[in-house]
């Protein structure tokens, strides 16, 4: 009986991989089974992983591009271990990831999760120590120490200081919540870990960098995607906390998250949804000079509303994601 489903949900991306697969391949602990679902490359994937001749990897290929999510569910539901996890096409575990965490879950029943810490690597898969330490400060690992996670609730939606994708989860706490929401999609990790603490599960935190995720000039801007703010305030606007005060910063983000996507509808020519949004962020934010912009600009020609975002993108500060992108080039 296999112990571990690795799953590495892929499209397009075959020049990286062959470092994630053998990132798996390499690891210490062998009982391993590693899915691999490709959703509908158009590029050389299937060649890449007909060139891999180890019996525990599984191939799934869609021949129609399902959407981030349901190609995750599709490696979930195929996967046979009692320990699951789900990394990037353009990440990697290094060696003794799996060891590491599978001693932790099996010698503590009542835990559901084990986070790592993780390097950040560039395009070349060359680790970057300074980029690595701000990641380590920014979402707040450097404060984590080893063990259970305290307010898991705060960590995972206001922190944010866990990633899915060095975490090894029980198999069964992740069916408990349906894993990946497709509703979800472009938001599913931050997601699935806040709905596994909202249900009270338990996470360890394990300070070892045991990963690497990488930054490139392939990455979008995810601040900037549409597609990316809807599935976030879908998500937000789900959420109940009991803990009042993180119930209070939730609905803060929820404001915050209208007045992001009401811009960007706007600008995209969704003019009355765009107003609507706005106007309900400033109900919970009060006064606001960008969304006063936001509604002005809206009675304005679509082109001159595009031209005016256009150019406060490029006086605005770089954001923590462009400063990181910006060391890893």
């Amino acid at each position: 009986m296999v112990k571990v489903s690795v799953c590495i949900p892929t499209y397009n991306r075959s020049h990286y991989l062959t470092y994630a697969v053998n990132s798996v391949l390499n690891q210490t602990y062998s009982n391993f089974e590693l899915i691999i679902c490709d959703d509908a490359s158009p590029d050389d994937t299937p060649e890449v992983v007909a060139g891999f001749q180890d019996s525990r990897i599984r191939y799934i290929r869609h021949e129609k591009n399902m959407g981030r999510s349901r190609n995750m569910r599709s490696g979930f539901e195929a996967s046979q271990g009692n320990y699951f996890i789900k990394f990037d096409d353009d990440d990697a575990l290094t060696p003794e990831f799996l060891e590491k965490t599978v001693n932790i879950l099996e010698k503590n029943l009542s835990v559901d999760f084990v986070c790592t810490n993780h390097w950040v690597i560039d395009k070349d898969s060359k680790r970057i120590e300074s980029a690595t330490k701000d990641n380590a400060v920014r979402w707040g690992k450097d404060k984590l120490k080893e063990g259970i996670i305290q307010n898991l609730n705060w960590q995972t939606f206001y922190y944010q200081s866990l990633q899915v994708g060095s975490t090894l989860f029980r198999y069964s706490c992740l069916k408990e919540v349906d894993y990946m929401d497709p509703k979800a999609d472009g938001c599913e990790d931050f997601d699935l870990l806040v709905r596994l603490a909202l249900i009270g599960k338990i996470g360890y935190f394990l300070p070892n960098y045991l990963m690497e995720y990488r930054f490139h000039g392939g990455q979008t801007s995810l601040g900037q995607n549409l597609h990316f703010l809807q599935a976030k305030l879908y998500c937000i606007d789900n959420y109940n906390f009991q803990d009042q005060d993180l119930e209070e910063k939730r609905k803060i983000k929820l404001a915050q998250t209208q007045q992001d996507l009401g811009l960007r509808l706007i600008e995209q020519g969704k003019t009355a949804e765009g107003r609507e949004l706005l106007t309900s962020s400033k109900q919970v934010l009060g006064p606001s000079k960008r969304a006063d912009l936001g509604l002005l600009m809206s009675y304005l020609p679509l082109h001159l509303r595009q031209l005016i975002l256009k150019q406060f993108r490029q006086l605005k500060p770089k954001d923590y994601t462009e400063k990181v992108r910006s060391q890893t080039s």
